[in-house]
């Protein structure tokens, strides 16, 4: 089964999470940190990314009957336990400052600090940026996760590409298939979001989500975009491919390389700090502006380690000011989508990281994106008249990387596809 009952956090996190906040604070001159376990519509269920006061002291909010003092050791003298009904008491006591998120904090806590005019400070949730900026060994779980992912994704490929379309393949039938090898890993916790698959006029609705209602075939000559995700232990995998259902039409393939080339850029851009999402943004779309194309949604969103597969703050889209930093990981997944024809999206995960120098180059420090999915695109729907050499050289080495990554993996059937798959343009 999919659901899992092993406990997520541990106390032994909290002391040292608790001592970057307490100096966070310190630095800005705050007295207090209101760490909310609700989320910000107060739901009884807090997703994995709202989970803030887990993350900061390892404790969920519910560790069993007689735990919390065995918590309370752990977190030390300076954390004090009272009862829920003493809670509000404890909030109009605050000598302030006490610096609240607005975006999570509950009204009924701001309010009461205000009555009991203590000094509010309202800025951003401190706990956020440490947890987009991924350790090391989140760093090493994404990588490991990813490339198991990539080996179910090839397995995936592989067999959609045998499929004989007159059995009557569904969308249904696409989402079953995948789960099914990401379930052969051994290592899938649960599925990151409900996988869409849309075929045809489908795949133009962004974010369909395929259900017995709508479930239809998936016909001859169409296009199918596929976007799922898997959650294990050591990372968050997401991953967008769209795939020809027999021979793509020369318009197709324009869009779809064009989307492609987006993807590219965004892959190969180095950028001085302090750059965000909306400086970048646009690389994703030229190549689409270009043709008089474009899209409505953002590029890229944030992603947790074993969380929430969106995890803010920062994305790729026009409107994100917040600057990316070394360990952040995004979706990279520009799309094209024409509405009662085809749906277009290629998605891959990168993360933040160093760019290394440039012979000549200023003495500046530049930041550039690692590319984290290895899993090849459809070169049906590549037209090489459209690409630039350095466009071209980077396909040849990404296949050629996914190749060296996966192969040993797999069943000798499945390396064979997966050479050809990879095979240089």
């Amino acid at each position: 089964m999919l659901q899992t009952f092993e406990a997520q956090s541990s106390p032994e996190q909290g002391p040292s999470r608790l001592a970057a906040l307490r100096l966070t604070m310190a630095q800005h001159g705050f007295d207090g940190f209101l760490v909310p376990r609700a989320d910000a519509h107060h739901r009884e269920y807090v997703a994995e990314r709202d989970a803030r006061l887990e993350r900061l002291t390892g404790f969920s909010g519910f560790a069993g009957e007689g735990k919390a003092r065995d918590v309370m050791d752990h977190l030390g003298t300076d954390v004090v336990l009272r009862d829920v009904d003493d809670f509000l008491n404890a909030v109009k006591a605050l000598g302030g400052p006490v610096q609240i998120d607005p975006k999570s904090c509950p009204d009924i806590i701001a309010t009461t600090l205000r009555d009991a005019e203590v000094e509010v400070i309202e800025a951003r949730d401190p706990c956020v940026l440490p947890k987009a900026r991924k350790n090391e060994v989140e760093i090493a779980g994404a990588k490991a996760a990813q490339e198991r992912d990539g080996v179910a994704m090839v397995q995936f490929l592989a067999r959609l590409d045998a499929q004989d379309l007159d059995a009557g393949l569904t969308e249904i039938d696409v989402v079953k298939t995948l789960e099914g090898f990401r379930l052969k890993t051994n290592a899938l916790r649960y599925i990151s979001f409900d996988t869409i698959s849309g075929a045809g006029t489908n795949g133009a609705i962004v974010h369909c989500r395929v259900n017995e209602n709508t479930n239809r075939r998936v016909g001859k000559d169409e296009l199918l975009l596929v976007d799922s995700g898997g959650q294990y232990v050591d990372g968050t995998t997401d991953i967008t491919r769209t795939i020809a259902m027999g021979t793509p039409t020369d318009e197709q393939r324009a869009c779809y390389t064009r989307v492609l080339q987006g993807m590219i850029a965004i892959s190969r851009a180095r950028f001085p700090k302090d750059v965000g999402g909306q400086n970048l943004d646009a690389l994703a779309r030229a190549p689409l502006w270009m043709a008089g194309m474009d899209y409505d949604q953002g590029t890229g969103h944030g992603v947790g380690s074993y969380l929430c597969v969106h995890e803010g703050p920062q994305r790729l889209a026009r409107r994100s000011k917040v600057a990316f930093e070394p360990g952040m990981i995004l979706s990279n997944e520009p799309g094209y989508y024409r509405e009662g024809a085809f749906g277009i999206r290629i998605e891959n995960l990168i993360i933040v990281v160093e760019a290394p120098a440039i012979p000549g180059g200023d003495d500046r420090d530049m930041l550039c994106f690692e590319t984290l999915t290895y899993v090849p695109f459809d070169r049906r729907l590549i037209d090489t008249a459209i690409l630039s050499r350095p466009e071209r050289d980077w396909i040849d080495q990404y296949h050629a990387t996914t190749l060296d990554k996966l192969a040993s993996r797999l069943d000798p059937q499945t390396q064979d596809w997966l050479r050809a798959a990879c095979a240089p343009l």
